[in-house]
């Protein structure tokens, strides 16, 4: 019986079974690429904590040595897990503070504040000092933002930041990630007198002070500004409590 290629049947038929021809060759890349978009993610967000510490590209560090160069500055074995009160928490077994996918969590509304996770990483820079670095995640304008922030040995001066987002508008809120914006927040305090100090992300050019809590930010970005004041201040609050426990 010869197939009429004409036919609607035919051309139903035709079009399902290339949809499933299709989805099987996907579905088997990407099974065989995982493990490749897996590192891609892991150095990429090495790279970004060690951004928060240092001028990564003025030390060399690149995807391609990644990996060695944050061995050498982050001591994993030194990471901890927070919960929303500041206390450490035992982590899950095999998961460790590095595994930890905040923004993940942040997305995901049906978790309860009391079970996130807040990682704290602990480094030493080149001159064997101590830094505390902390990841943050919230929502710009568009969508989310995150980042990390560098302390000092004091547990309390910002010794740099890095910010990121995916889909801020150029020019404007997508500036957050730019060096004029980061450097800002230098040498500002997370705690004046044991207790946390929150920051306020103030018009552009209004004569913040540096090192000051009050940062200037970026014109014609609010939204996204304030964003990020909302994502730094909700998160640095429970590391601010550990830090003065950890001191007392």
């Amino acid at each position: 019986m010869a197939i009429n290629k004409e036919s609607n049947q035919f051309t139903f038929g035709f079009a399902i079974g290339l949809v499933v021809i299709l989805g099987v060759i996907l579905a088997v890349l990407s099974e065989g690429l995982k493990p490749y978009k897996d590192k891609n993610v892991r150095i990429k967000k090495q790279l970004d904590i060690l951004s928060a510490m240092m001028d990564v590209e003025k030390e060399g560090i690149t995807r391609a040595n990644a990996e060695v160069e944050f061995e050498k500055y982050v001591k994993l074995k030194d990471a901890v897990i927070l919960d929303y009160t500041g206390k450490v928490k035992k982590a899950e077994d095999g998961v460790s503070a590095f595994d930890i996918d905040i923004k993940k969590e942040f997305r995901d509304k049906t978790l309860a504040e009391k079970d996130k996770n807040y990682p704290l990483f602990v480094a030493k820079d080149k001159n064997d000092k101590t830094r505390y670095i902390i990841p943050v995640v919230g929502k710009g304008l568009w969508g989310p933002i995150w980042g990390y922030i560098c302390l000092k040995e004091d547990m309390n001066t910002v010794l740099g930041v890095s910010f990121a987002h995916k889909t801020e508008t150029p020019g404007l809120g997508a500036e957050i990630n730019k060096p004029f914006f980061m450097d800002r927040w230098k040498n500002s305090k997370i705690m004046e007198k044991g207790s946390f100090r929150k920051y306020e992300v103030v018009k552009d050019n209004s004569g913040a002070i540096k090192g000051d809590s009050k940062i200037d930010g970026i014109t014609g970005g609010t939204i996204t500004s304030k964003g990020v004041e909302e994502m730094v201040n909700r998160t640095l609050k429970i590391y601010a409590t550990y830090f003065k426990n950890k001191k007392s």
